[in-house]
């Protein structure tokens, strides 16, 4: 059983050495193209004021289908503040950086945290079995399409400097920032927390049960056609071409899903400039030094203010 692990894991990353070959970065951008110039047409559904700044649940039309559920957090009083687009990981929901997002808004940014495909309200929810790969790539490209369209939605803010906005992403949200790396010049910085560089890194080698379910039942046919579909999406074949772009990767020691040896060659083959740090913690990256480092770096690019101080007080009341 384990030979045929590794052949398939073998069929898999050769579909995937080929992809360069076959496919610019010009033509691999192209996947993501859509209508700025269409109507955002943004809706808001309530407003929560906490402490000095305002939460607004709102949606937006995404290009590809429906509408995105997201929340934008704003700080009070005037200002031409920063902008953050937050990504989560897969199926999850603008809740997972909410916290962080309230904290930066003391530190003077607008922040836009959105939904997953997967957990938005009907009719607006999509979702794709891992066994039908058109599926999960067009489903990946709505991802990344609706977090352009977000960042469209803080330029046309009077009160966001267009100049200085940042996406920060986690797990898959950081495969959707890879891509934006290499796709939306308008992103200052580039933020990747616990990202993959290749579905087959995570699909073919993870211990994960998930993972090892859906390599142990299905035909390696299937498992052929799978990687040939989704591997154009592969986070490694954009980082390299990030630059300008400065990244920062945050990886995990104890991460469950990939091993050291993948996040290393990911970071290697990324562009400059970049940092790499890596921490004590599993997948989660759920600590407060991974925070902090994510502050000061969009400290550095995007000219928020400090956050340790606003973060004691708050740890203090």
């Amino acid at each position: 059983m384990r030979r045929i692990f590794q052949l398939l894991l073998l069929v898999a990353m050769s579909c995937q050495a080929a992809l360069p070959q076959n496919r610019s970065i010009n033509d691999l951008r192209r996947m993501f193209d859509y209508d700025q110039n269409a109507p955002l047409d943004v809706r808001e559904v309530g407003v929560i004021n906490r402490n000095g700044l305002r939460i607004h649940d709102i949606t937006y039309a995404s290009p590809k289908s429906g509408r995105v559920t997201a929340c934008l957090v704003v700080p009070t009083g005037r200002g031409r503040f920063a902008g953050v687009v937050f990504g989560h990981w897969g199926y999850g929901t603008r809740t997972e950086f909410l916290p962080e997002a309230m904290l930066y808004a003391r530190a003077g940014v607008v922040s836009l945290l959105v939904d997953d495909l997967g957990v938005r309200p009907a009719p607006w929810r999509r979702t794709a079995p891992g066994t039908e790969p058109e599926a999960v790539r067009d489903n990946f490209i709505q991802s990344v399409v609706d977090l352009r369209r977000g960042i469209d939605l803080l330029r046309a803010r009077s009160d966001v400097d267009p100049n200085r906005i940042a996406y920060v992403g986690h797990s898959s949200g950081a495969h959707w920032g890879a891509i934006l790396s290499a796709t939306d010049r308008r992103l200052k910085t580039v933020v990747l927390m616990a990202g993959v560089p290749t579905e087959a890194t995570i699909s073919m080698e993870s211990d994960d049960p998930d993972f090892v379910s859906f390599r142990q039942t299905t035909p390696r046919e299937q498992l052929n056609n799978y990687f040939r579909i989704v591997s154009p999406l592969d986070a490694i074949n954009y980082v390299p071409h990030a630059a300008p772009t400065p990244l920062l990767f945050q990886f995990a020691r104890f991460e469950q899903y990939f091993n050291e040896a993948a996040m290393q060659g990911y970071a290697r083959a990324a562009s400059e400039p970049k940092l790499v740090l890596w921490y004590d913690t599993g997948h989660g990256l759920n600590d407060l030094r991974p925070l902090i480092h994510r502050a000061n770096w969009l400290q550095r690019h995007i000219g928020i203010r400090p956050v340790a101080p606003i973060l004691r007080r708050s740890l203090s009341n």
